[in-house]
């Protein structure tokens, strides 16, 4: 194959990329979907630029333009969020974790937070970011059954363990975390706590769910792009007196140049939660706790029917007796219908959990409402339960989203998948 040919075979794969988007069910509780305004951004000149420093600081020219646009971003951050600092340079939310990692711990200091079964994200455990800074990890107590923090143990450990750092957050993340029942313990033994936002950023931006800074958090981290529906990276908000220290170890610490059409994009997606956040926060529980609610009188196992199911974007199912997370995961793809199989507390094996993890942020963005993840639900239970061709409801899902192709919740109202190819 020549290097033309190789070209055109990417271009194609994009193209039908965006033919797969506009025609399926994005569910992935880790994804969004932004702006078209954001979009351009993202495709701007700064994509190729420096500017490895702080706004009026740089080790480079040229960053006029830039500093005014991040110099926006952190006051836009900062007025959303409530924030005493603002740090808009992580690229990721495992890059945010390892910078507050090494501000806040040295090696062989302990650290409290979720096991990856019971929830956490991988960059609480020994293979990522909290092993990378020599920790040692103490897990959370859980309560299987209330699929949340047992909050009672939780200070019973912290007493005895003494961790210099307590992890709140985590990728199953169905209920607020019991942060301002930690404070008083971690004070007592001199822990900092930390509040991973990745999966609920937007839900906080829109004033749901919880409020970890007002409840006792000293640092909150958190992706850009699960339901704060941005560009890819992530931001760390902090109290005044941890600048310095989260500062330094973002830069030079753990990013070198932050990405700048990132921060551009970033910066009109908080305007738009500034105007738009408190609706579509509203908006994504609303659809969550209707899906949950719909899933169970179709007849799925849905976890915490006696809580509601839900506070947050997540909608979680045991779906062991379908044949797994994996099977189930697989066979919603051949119809379009786009989720992840997910460790549940009592599974071992991350490649063969028994959990099925679905969000709506991406479909509450592009404009679903109760009445689709009624039909959402029947349409899951057609291809699991009722034996029907993923193809046959293939066609269904397609059909369903040609009325929702436009991004909600922002400025321009913008065809959500035009190919730009």
């Amino acid at each position: 194959m020549s290097e033309r040919e190789e070209v055109a075979t990417v271009l194609e794969a994009v193209r039908r990329h965006h033919e797969l988007y506009r025609d399926c069910l994005p569910m992935i509780a880790s994804e969004n979907i932004t702006s078209v305004t954001v979009r351009r951004l993202l495709a701007s000149d700064l994509s190729h630029r420096y500017a490895e420093g702080d706004v009026g600081n740089r080790f480079y020219q040229g960053c006029e333009f830039i500093d005014i646009i991040e110099a926006r971003a952190i006051e836009l951050a900062r007025r959303l969020f409530r924030a005493e600092h603002v740090n808009l340079k992580p690229v990721s939310g495992v890059l945010a974790n390892i910078a507050a990692f090494f501000a806040l711990g040295e090696p062989f200091d302990k650290v409290m937070a979720l096991s990856i079964p019971n929830g956490g994200h991988i960059s609480y455990s020994k293979y990522s970011a909290a092993g990378l800074r020599g920790f040692k990890v103490v897990e959370h107590p859980f309560d299987p059954k209330e699929m949340n923090i047992d909050a009672d143990k939780m200070i019973r450990v912290i007493r005895v363990e003494k961790p210099k750092i307590i992890v709140f957050g985590g990728s199953l993340f169905l209920f607020p975390h019991p942060v301002a029942d930690a404070r008083e313990a971690a004070d007592e033994v001199g822990a900092r706590i930390v509040y991973d936002a990745s999966h609920v950023l937007g839900l906080i931006a829109g004033g749901f769910f919880q409020d970890p800074l007002r409840e006792g958090a000293d640092v909150v981290t958190g992706s850009t792009h699960k339901t704060f529906p941005g560009p890819q990276g992530a931001l760390i908000l902090c109290k005044e007196e941890l600048k310095e220290q989260i500062d330094a170890a973002v830069f030079p610490g753990t990013v070198s140049n932050h990405h700048l059409h990132h921060v551009a994009g970033l910066a009109v997606t908080l305007a738009e939660m500034l105007a738009f956040g408190r609706e579509y926060a509203k908006a994504t529980i609303e659809n969550a706790k209707v899906l949950a609610q719909a899933l169970y009188e179709e007849g799925f196992n849905v976890l915490c029917e006696h809580r509601g199911f839900t506070e947050s974007h997540q909608v979680v199912m045991d779906v062991s007796t379908l044949g797994g997370g994996d099977l189930v995961a697989k066979t919603l793809e051949k119809a379009n219908i786009i989720a992840n199989k997910n460790m549940l507390p009592w599974d071992r094996e991350p490649q063969t959990p028994s959990g099925l993890r679905l969000g709506v942020q991406e479909l509450t963005r592009l404009g679903m409402g109760p009445s689709e993840m009624k039909e959402i639900a029947t349409l899951m239970r057609k291809v699991l339960m009722d034996g029907k061709e993923p193809r046959e409801v293939r066609m269904e899902v397609a059909e369903l989203r040609k009325s929702f192709q436009k991004v909600h919740f922002c400025f321009d109202n913008g065809d959500a998948y035009e190919c730009p190819v």
